[in-house]
């Protein structure tokens, strides 16, 4: 008798993947493609911290807050099941207020996320 080799066990797993629905709309200009795939780019890393989002709104605006001085703004909005979260950030470039709009929601998310487990 002769030595049987380890028996291996296969698994595969289905992966269901929820495409979200990304919408950028901007006031008050015209976006150039760069600015576009930068949003696009970083919106693509918020699936590590909720897996079931549903849909994301960005809102890119020019805001007069003094004469002459145009303020970048940019909203988020995420929708997920029972729930949405919402952010807002302005400075001077669009990709900053962008970047600080997305660090807020990370952190909504990672507390809404931390409060669901601790009931």
């Amino acid at each position: 008798m002769g030595i049987r080799p380890p028996e291996v066990l296969y698994l595969l797993f289905t992966l269901n993947v929820i495409v979200m629905n990304v919408t950028i709309q901007t006031v008050h200009f015209d976006a150039d493609i760069k600015l576009v795939d930068y949003v696009t780019n970083k919106l693509g890393k918020l699936s590590t911290f909720h897996d079931r989002i549903i849909k994301v709104d960005v809102f890119l605006k020019l805001d007069n807050v003094v004469h002459q001085i145009k303020d970048k703004v940019a909203e988020i909005r995420v929708h997920v099941p029972r729930h949405n979260f919402f952010v807002k950030a302005s400075s001077k470039s669009f990709e900053e207020s962008f970047d600080s709009a997305l660090d807020s929601l990370v952190n909504q998310i990672k507390r809404k996320k931390e409060k669901q487990y601790a009931k």
